[in-house]
Order: C-alpha cells, then structure tokens, then sequence
C-alpha cells in the first residue's frame, strides 16, 4: 500500500511541478500540512503514556529531519529533471544503502563464509549496477505512444537532465536510506512512533523553509500555481507523509529498517504504468535492462534477510529449550532439599 501511494506521489508532484509549482515549496507546504494533523494526534493518542522529550531525543529528531529534507528535496528535484519511473527505479538503491549503513553502525553483521550475507552483499552490487544502467542508457524506446503530449503531459528530459535526475535521486535514495537506520534507533528511546514523526514532520517544515527561503528569491514562486500544486501538497501531506510515513516508522519499529527498504521495486511497474498513462512516457531498453538487475538484487537481499530471520528465531528457540533444560534440575533439586 505504503509503495502505491509512494507512486501516485511521484506522479502528482512530477504534474504540479510541471505546471510550475517550485519543489522548494512543495517540501515546505506539504510537511506543514502534515505536523497539523500528526502533532496533536501524536500527543492525543499518547496522553496516557507519553514519554519523555527529552533535548537528547529533539536533536535527534533534528538530525533525522535533516535526512528527510535533503532526500524530500532532491527526490522531487530529481524527478522534475527525469521521470516518476526513473524515481522508482533508483529508489530501489535504498535497500542497499541500508544495509550498508546498518553494517558500518554495527545494527547487521557480517560473515564473509555465511550465505545469507554473501547473498545480500552481491544484491547490494545488483542494485548499484541495476541504478547505474537507468540512469547512463536509456537505450531504444521499446514501447512509446507515436504523439505528442496533452495538457498533463511534460516532453522526457534531456539525456543531461537524465543523468542529473538520477544523481539527484541517487543522493535521495541516501538520504532515505539513513532515515530508516536512524530513525531505528531513535524509536529505541522513544517508541512512541506518532510523536515521533509528528516532531519530525515539524523540523522538517523548518529546515525546508529555510532552503526554500535562500532558493527561492522571488515570493511569487510561495504561490501555488494552478489547482494541481493544491492537490500535490495535500495529497503529499495528508496521505504521502501523514499516512505513509507513520506506517513506514511503525514497521522500523516492528521489523527493523531494512525489511521496510525491501518493498520499494514495486513502485517501479506502478510508476511506469501511471507514467505512461500521465506523460506518455516511453519505455527504454536501459530502464528494463536496469530493472531486471534491481529485480535480481533485490531478491537477493530479501533473501538474505529471510535466511537471517529464520536463523536468528531458531537460536532463540534453542536458547529456550537449554535455559528450561538448565531449570529443571534445579526445581528438582530444590524440591527434594524441601
């Protein structure tokens, strides 16, 4: 669900920025919408048990907050250079973005004779490899419509464009991915995941303002342009942010931040179908090419993580069993002295 709507973002943000809505603003207005309506919630649905924000934990919301904004902003930079498909295929870079974070902060190991790591290693190169060949070969168009574009559709960018749209988005990618390694810990001293991201949503609405503030000289471009810059924002705040991303710190707090990164190559054949419908966007052999890698690496990482869990839950099992194993003798024992 949380990748579908992930999809329908890119496109409507792609629209409205291609009728001039400025993706400084987008960042600034969307996450403002989105502190409304989390922040009270946050605090209103943990008033029994909320805990304690402490300066430590307002920091670390602020560094967190620095992840989102660069990767919200060079997201939407990245796909008003490329595509919303280009989008969704190098953002399936953050599973291996993550793992390698979560390797270097000690939150995975490594074990060069294990398999699983090994099959989750060579699935991060996959999707560097995959990332690689759709941003520098676009190849023969294999599947395109033979007429220009309407009114909801934007001409594909220059093979420039290209290259930096999937720059952009590779830096997005990045910055997503440290998002979920850090925002894993932080839900460690703080689990409340609502307020959480509600505090988050309102540094982020700062640091954008910010940004937005040096980049954007001219305060006409605050305006939103045309009914598609309002739908944007409120579909980017209220469903995108609002929903999604408290779905998304719910799951890092239930199944860790690199089960969460493994779902996204699904966005990749939402946004190539709604990228064709929208802007008439051609399939190119570079964007199958590439997504068959990132296919292949993703399963590989997906895999890895899988034989992990199994592992993991079967130590578990047995550290149990030899722990009810070590008692008995001791009850036995007990109750014989009695």
């Amino acid at each position: 669900m949380t990748v579908i709507l992930l999809s329908f973002n890119m496109i409507l943000s792609k629209l409205a920025m291609s009728k001039g809505t400025s993706f400084y603003i987008l960042s600034v207005y969307s996450h403002a919408a989105a502190s409304v309506i989390l922040v009270p919630c946050g605090f209103l649905f943990h008033r029994s048990r909320l805990p304690p924000i402490t300066f430590s934990v307002l920091c670390r919301v602020c560094l967190l907050a620095v992840f989102g904004c660069i990767g919200d902003i060079a997201c939407n930079a990245g796909i008003k250079k490329s595509s919303a498909t280009l989008g969704s295929e190098i953002l399936n870079l953050v599973p291996g973005f993550t793992y390698l974070l979560a390797i270097i902060f000690r939150m995975e190991g490594f074990n060069a004779r294990r398999v699983s790591d090994i099959a989750k290693s060579l699935g991060t190169v996959a999707l560097i490899t995959g990332a690689s060949i759709v941003t520098l070969y676009r190849g023969p168009a294999l599947l395109s419509e033979g007429f220009r574009a309407d009114s909801f559709t934007v001409l594909l960018s220059s093979q420039h464009d290209w290259i930096l749209g999937g720059i952009l988005l590779s830096t997005a990618s990045l910055a997503v991915a440290s998002w979920n390694v850090f925002q894993a810990s932080i839900l460690k001293i703080c689990p409340s995941e609502m307020i959480v991201v509600g505090l988050y949503c309102v540094f982020v609405t700062l640091q954008s303002t910010i940004v937005a503030l040096v980049a954007e000289r001219d305060m006409d471009a605050w305006k939103l342009q045309a009914e598609m810059g309002l739908v944007a924002v409120l579909f980017a705040g209220f469903i995108n942010i609002t929903f999604r991303l408290y779905v998304i710190t719910w799951c890092i707090l239930k199944a860790g931040p690199l089960f969460v990164s493994l779902f996204n190559p699904l966005a990749i054949v939402v946004s190539a179908i709604l990228g064709f419908i929208f802007f008439h966007e051609a399939l190119y052999l570079g964007s199958v090419v590439g997504t068959i890698v990132l296919v292949i690496g993703f399963y590989a990482v997906i895999w890895g993580k899988g034989e992990d869990y199994h592992r993991n839950k079967q130590r578990m099992v047995a550290s149990i069993e030899e722990s009810a194993s070590y008692d008995a003798p001791l009850m036995q024992q007990n109750t014989e002295e009695v």
